[in-house]
């Protein structure tokens, strides 16, 4: 297609109708130019196709497609091959159901772990969720079909979700809320990015100049078109202006006439939506020529993938005395309805029609009968699916077979009417009915393993009672074959917590301010989110971020790096060798974060910079290599606007979770060029003080300037507060308060701090 001829050969009506959707899921054809419609569907862990004429958005069937993990158990992998291998199932069935843009991954961060929808978001840190996006968009796109990451921006809460004003910071933004898109979108250039429903800081995602044109498009380059969030847009001409293409739904083409009004009343310049249709018609023509008539998927194959992704977001939480991998024999009692209807994915807009279903119970008996001599399962619900409240007769019939047992298994965690999309979570109970199951069954059984289904993490009162906790997350339709692989030691488990467990809500950074008021949110505890918060707080977790254990052990040679200083326009390379020291091959998450020994800003405690998920036989050994460059070390200046990393000496920490460390180096970093600022009569005395080339001079000001407050005792209180004042003072109190320089002297002192003046002609002023 040759766009801008396409633009010019089209009547004003017919541009204004591609920039809305003709149904629910349907863009909009016309005919006589040759352009298509083409099909965008719900699928950040497999495709949902409804089956509808897409009428309404409706949660009813859909095409059967592979469910695989929901986006907490795949970020749990921290394997980004396999993200990869999953978007291009993803793409390949979509392709086959001739679907041309599929709407995924997620990447919101885990604000706090009440988020509805926290099982189809990565995790609560920027760098491992654009690591992990940008390699499921690559396999997606890899098959023809476009991915549209997911909600821009600030998307954290159910609550209010298509009107509530996010006041965010706009060093928290950088920091926290933009990286995973920026990292996605330059990285593998999604054809398209999903504005979200929310406000940031007053004004509607979908109309956000800032955040759609001078970031992604301007600053970022993304050469794909913004996507509205189903039903975001406020005004669309001002969406249209703000750099938001396709509006989603379609609405009967009631916004089509607005705009075409609106053109013709001159309230919007056609070169805006020309310039949108640009975008339009690129993204149609990728759909073009990425459609491929005929063809499917091998049904099997994806299910035996989405088994071993599975495998690999398990996470072994506990494994007191080595009760895990269970051996496969004896009377092993499964308890808990989840054993036999297991909860594999979330509710809402994700919803999977899988293509079959592994439950942990059949495939235990199954696994138990192909061994010589082989063990018996057996099973009792434990409790109501459908209410999960405490049900006594159900909790004695799964104690008697747990006594009966050598080991009990308990299935537990959250029902659909606990966690889903459309409402955030209260609390971080779960139901009643399945507390009261592990209780009793751990007071019959001491060899009580615990299987958890849930989205996003729970409180655990009955912890330390219970000698071995698996979770499971929400692992797809292969979610129960995989458990039974890890428990009986088929497969090691290698999984990682992409979030902090808390011990309790209240010790959540946003507890106080989630989830806000009616029509606002403030993010109050600003950049400390999940790990940020509990490290430097010094607040303990229930199980802290990155964590998770083997059925072996990795040992951890020294951190070395390649270069003990650097400049900021330089990398360095860190290199750990990593040993398996234990009598199983198996799987081990090498983390790397950094810390800023001496930060004149506030900073997290660490922040993590780099991982490697590596595999290593009974012991064998790999160096692990990491290199790291500004941006590893740089925070965001909001008053230049721009990354900036401060000179000094970083700490690099490598281990096998944020509260495992097994290894440090350092490094001095120094900017390549001085940062710019500009210094005024409001500027403090200590950054004068600070400067690398008048501060020494200026500390002769400082003295005169003490002087003339009162020349008290060194060491006394008196001159130890007077420091302190004359310190934190503007400029402009050392002429009008301290009379240590004049006017005309503060101005010339400005200049040359301001470098359009050489210090030279402080001479005299400085020195006395």
């Amino acid at each position: 297609m040759e766009v801008k001829k396409t633009i010019a050969a089209m009547t004003l009506e017919e541009k204004a109708s591609l920039c809305s959707g003709q149904d629910f899921w349907m863009s909009k054809a016309v005919e006589r130019l040759g352009i298509r419609a083409y099909m965008l569907t719900d699928g950040p862990h497999g495709l949902r196709k409804q089956s509808t004429s897409g009428e309404s958005v409706g949660l009813h069937e859909s095409v059967p497609a592979t469910c695989f993990p929901s986006g907490a158990g795949l970020a749990a992998s921290w394997n980004r091959g396999l993200l990869e291998e999953v978007g291009t199932a993803l793409g390949r069935e979509s392709r086959a159901e001739d679907v041309g843009v599929i709407l995924g991954p997620a990447v919101n961060i885990k604000r706090s772990p009440l988020c509805g929808r926290n099982f189809e978001y990565l995790s609560e840190d920027p760098y491992l969720a654009g690591e992990l996006a940008k390699h499921h968009v690559r396999g997606v796109q890899s098959q023809g079909v476009g991915a549209s990451v997911k909600h821009f921006a600030a998307n954290n809460q159910e609550k209010n979700r298509m009107a509530v004003d996010a006041r965010v910071d706009e060093r928290t933004l950088r920091e926290l809320y933009l990286p995973a898109v920026e990292r996605t979108d330059k990285e593998s250039q999604p054809w398209t990015v999903m504005c979200a429903y929310n406000r940031i800081n007053g004004t509607y995602c979908a109309q956000h100049r800032w955040l759609l044109t001078q970031v992604l498009k301007e600053e970022w380059g993304h050469t794909g078109l913004v996507v509205s969030d189903w039903g975001a847009v406020d005004d669309r001409v001002e969406s249209l202006r703000a750099g938001m293409e396709l509006e989603m739904p379609g609405n009967g083409g009631l916004t089509d006439r607005v705009i075409v009004e609106a053109v013709r009343a001159g309230k919007l310049d056609e070169g805006i939506l020309d310039a949108a249709l640009e975008r339009i018609l690129g993204l149609y023509a990728r759909i073009e020529a990425g459609r491929r008539p005929g063809g499917g998927f091998e049904q099997d194959a994806h299910h035996a993938l989405a088994r071993r992704v599975a495998a690999e977001s398990l996470v072994l939480l506990k494994n007191e005395g080595g009760l895990l991998p269970l051996a496969p024999t004896g009377k092993i009692a499964f308890l808990g309805a989840f054993a036999a209807q297991p909860r594999y994915q979330g509710g809402g807009s994700s919803h999977i029609k899988p293509t079959r279903i592994d439950t942990a119970l059949e495939e235990a008996r199954k696994l138990l009968h192909g061994k010589a001599p082989g063990g018996v399962v057996t099973y009792a619900p434990g409790y109501d699916l459908l209410t999960s409240a405490l049900d006594a007769a159900r909790i004695g019939e799964a104690v008697a077979l747990a006594r009966q047992a050598e080991v009990a298994v308990v299935f537990i965690g959250l029902t659909d009417v606990y966690e889903s999309e459309g409402f955030d979570r209260t609390h971080l109970g779960i139901p009643p009915g399945h507390v009261a199951l592990v209780e009793a069954v751990v007071a019959a059984q001491p060899r009580t393993v615990v299987v958890l289904q849930n989205g996003s993490p729970i409180e655990m009162p009955w912890l330390a009672r219970v000698p071995a906790v698996l979770e499971g997350y929400l692992g797809g339709q292969a979610g129960g074959g995989a458990t039974v692989d890890v428990l009986f030691g088929e497969v090691n488990p290698s999984g990682k917590l992409p979030e902090t467990f808390p011990a309790r809500l209240q010790d959540n950074p946003s507890y106080l301010n989630f989830p806000g008021d009616v029509d606002r949110v403030e993010y109050r505890e600003g950049l400390f989110v999940g790990y940020r918060h509990y490290d430097s707080a010094e607040v303990a977790p229930l199980f802290p971020f990155g964590f998770g254990l083997s059925y072996t052990t990795f040992a951890y040679s020294a951190v070395t790096v390649d270069r003990p200083r650097i400049t900021d326009a330089e990398t360095v390379e860190v290199r750990v060798k990593v040993k398996n020291s234990g009598r199983r091959g198996g799987q081990e998450v090498v983390q790397l974060y950094v810390k800023d020994d001496a930060a004149t800003v506030v900073r997290p405690l660490k922040e993590l910079r780099g991982f490697e998920k590596v595999s290593l036989a009974p012991g064998e050994e790999k160096e692990v290599r990491f290199t790291l460059g500004k941006r590893a070390f740089a925070f965001w200046d909001d008053r230049l606007h721009d990354w900036r990393v401060e000179p000094g000496t970083f700490t690099l920490l490598v281990g096998a979770s944020s509260r495992d460390l097994r290894g440090e180096a350092k490094v001095t970093v120094t900017p390549a060029a001085p940062a710019p600022r500009r210094y005024d009569q409001n500027t403090l005395f200590a950054d004068v003080l600070a400067h690398p080339v008048l501060g020494p001079p200026t500390a002769a000001l400082e003295r005169v300037f003490l002087k003339k407050l009162g020349d008290y005792p060194p060491g006394s209180a008196e001159a130890v507060m007077a420091e302190a004042v004359v310190r934190e003072m503007p400029l402009r109190n050392v002429v009008r308060m301290g009379k240590a320089m004049t006017e005309a002297q503060l101005a010339l002192l400005l200049e040359v701090l301001n470098g359009e003046k050489p210090p030279e002609v402080l001479a005299g002023l400085l020195g006395r």
